[in-house]
């Protein structure tokens, strides 16, 4: 499965999310400590930056190579300080049948769209439900689908929920829009007679708010009786956390925030947590769904359990 991360707050240098904490995301790409699986499918990378030319528009990177291997990420990210970030490192199982494509990579995001959305997990079956998702996505996002993922319609069906393209969203009609896109896909494997474990934990965001949701449709049940055939990813919720704090950055040898939650000026929501002491990251509880965006410097939270 996938690794992902959100950030949202005062600008910071994109090698301290990418490349240096203890388990900074190009880290869990080979090396995750919640997951024992190589994601080597492809990095994409979507990051909004006050002092770029254009600030509204998000600095775009996407790749099939390697990101431990990749100079040019790498170059990227020693120079540029978003204040909001959406990283994604792809992992598939191995299957003749997977499609490595830049058109893949998440995270995905429609012209006309602020909204990018990355994915960790799988729906089981996928070809049979497509089919049954097509009344439910608007006809100029339709022909916006270019690769061949479940989460890319995902994230049609997301947008075809809210309200016409905005720079912002309610947390209302974000979390609505969520439920809602998940009833749909839960319809669809009802009427087709699907009823295997399949994971949505979702990463969105537009540069001034972000969401993320932990999501499992039919938790503990797989093609086969016995545990030991089952993989690892499928054998408990898939992971999510979030750590409120400011100046993200090496302290005393250690990488964290300081100040604690109630002098927060930035989030993080991430796979797993990036740094070595865990002790100021939240578990997102199953079926919860996080909401977060900026007022007056300060980042406002809000959680919700879905149905």
């Amino acid at each position: 499965m996938c690794r992902a991360l959100l950030y949202l707050g005062q600008p910071v240098l994109l090698d301290n999310l990418l490349y240096q904490p203890d388990s900074a995301l190009i880290r869990q790409s080979y090396m995750p400590k919640m997951l024992h699986m190589l994601n080597l499918a492809g990095f994409g990378l979507r990051a909004w930056d006050p002092a770029s030319a254009d600030p509204e528009r998000a600095y775009a990177y996407y790749s099939q190579s390697l990101p431990v291997f990749d100079r040019n990420l790498q170059n990227l990210a020693q120079k540029i300080r978003p204040s909001c970030v959406l990283a994604h490192v792809r992992g598939v199982a191995y299957s003749t049948r997977v499609e490595i494509s830049l058109q893949n990579v998440h995270p995905f995001h429609f012209q006309d769209v602020p909204l990018v959305l990355a994915h960790n997990g799988d729906l089981a079956e996928f070809a049979r439900i497509k089919p049954l998702l097509l009344a439910h996505i608007r006809p100029e996002y339709l022909a916006q689908i270019h690769g061949t993922t479940d989460s890319e319609w995902i994230y049609a069906l997301l947008v075809s929920r809210l309200p016409g393209p905005q720079d912002e969203f309610a947390e209302s009609s974000m979390f609505q829009a969520i439920q809602e896109t998940l009833d749909i896909i839960r319809a669809a494997r009802a009427k087709l007679g699907i009823a295997l474990s399949s994971s949505v934990n979702l990463f969105i965001a537009n540069g001034r708010q972000l969401a993320a949701v932990r999501y499992c449709f039919d938790f503990g049940c797989y093609r086969t009786e016995d545990p030991a055939t089952v993989h690892e990813a499928n054998l408990s919720f898939l992971s999510l956390w979030y750590t409120l704090g400011s100046d993200y950055a090496l302290h005393d040898g250690e990488w964290k925030m300081t100040g604690g939650a109630e002098n927060a000026d930035s989030i993080i929501v991430a796979s797993e947590p990036l740094t070595k002491d865990t002790s100021a990251w939240v578990e997102l509880p199953e079926y919860g769904a996080l909401f977060a965006e900026l007022r007056q410097g300060r980042p406002r939270l809000a959680v919700q359990l879905l149905q």
